[in-house]
């Protein structure tokens, strides 16, 4: 019997047409799964669902979504952070439930830059939390390097965090009541209910890539993911080494970033989420 599946373009192009045309027609995909978004049932033979495609260097696989939570799409991850969906479906160890192992094409793809531009690796902090902005509280990001952080190339001293991420289409923050404007081509990944990474544009209009990426994909609070859900975006903010520091609470938290805002040492952009 056909499934009422999604297939998107992006995601036939990747599995091909002959993959594609069997899962429109009820082969290879389950009836029941779990959303890779919500991660509550779905019925593929009752309701409208999206193909998520999870793909890797070497690696793709294959997961299912509520259509109502998010579009079918093609969402790049690191080789790495597949292999605990793989090891899933082979019965190693726990996974995305109703994923499946999938054929990819793609080439290699480019190695994370932890800024962008950049093809050094930098340590970044990120800490998640609720944000009250605009009498709503909003699902955030704050991003803080370990150290000093050079331009590529450059051997002059002093830390050019904020303005390479002011190149890249993130603004100041001159009001922390007031929503940061979206940075087009950048993104949130949250995956089974994980954060995974911060994506930025690949270059040439490309695939996005990894700008910061989690050792191990990292969990967040009920209610950070149902914010992240309703909204659909998240809130990144980013300062420079020591401007914020870590803090034990959101209210602590929320009054670090007012004094980084005081001094200049906020920047900001609203993101759209990846996949889940």
């Amino acid at each position: 019997m056909p499934r009422m599946l999604d297939v998107s373009d992006d995601v036939r192009a990747e599995i091909g047409d002959e993959e594609a045309d069997r899962l429109l027609a009820g082969g290879n995909a389950p009836g029941n799964y779990d959303c890779t978004s919500c991660r509550t049932p779905g019925d593929s033979d009752q309701e409208r669902t999206s193909t998520v495609l999870f793909v890797g260097e070497e690696t793709a696989v294959l997961a299912f979504a509520h259509a109502s939570c998010i579009p079918s799409q093609v969402v790049p991850v690191s080789e790495e952070q597949l292999q605990g969906a793989v090891r899933s479906i082979t019965g190693a160890d726990g996974g995305p439930d109703g994923a499946q192992a999938a054929p990819s094409g793609r080439a290699p793809a480019t190695p994370f830059a932890a800024l962008p531009g950049e093809p050094r690796q930098a340590t970044l902090g990120v800490t998640c939390g609720l944000v009250l902005v605009e009498n709503d509280l909003r699902p955030a990001l704050v991003v803080e390097p370990a150290g000093a952080i050079a331009r590529p190339g450059s051997t002059e001293p002093g830390d050019a965090f904020l303005p390479l991420l002011l190149e890249h289409g993130f603004a100041p923050v001159t009001d922390m009541s007031v929503m940061p404007a979206t940075n087009p081509g950048w993104s949130v990944l949250l995956a089974a209910g994980r954060l995974h990474a911060i994506l930025q544009p690949g270059s040439d209009g490309g695939q996005p890539v990894s700008w910061w990426q989690a050792h191990q994909p990292l969990p967040v609070s009920e209610g950070w993911r149902t914010a992240a859900g309703k909204a659909q975006t998240v809130l990144v903010y980013a300062a420079p080494v020591g401007a914020i520091g870590h803090q034990p609470r959101e209210d602590l938290m929320r009054e670090a970033m007012e004094k980084a805002t005081a001094e200049g040492k906020l920047v900001a952009a609203v993101l759209p989420l990846a996949g889940t």
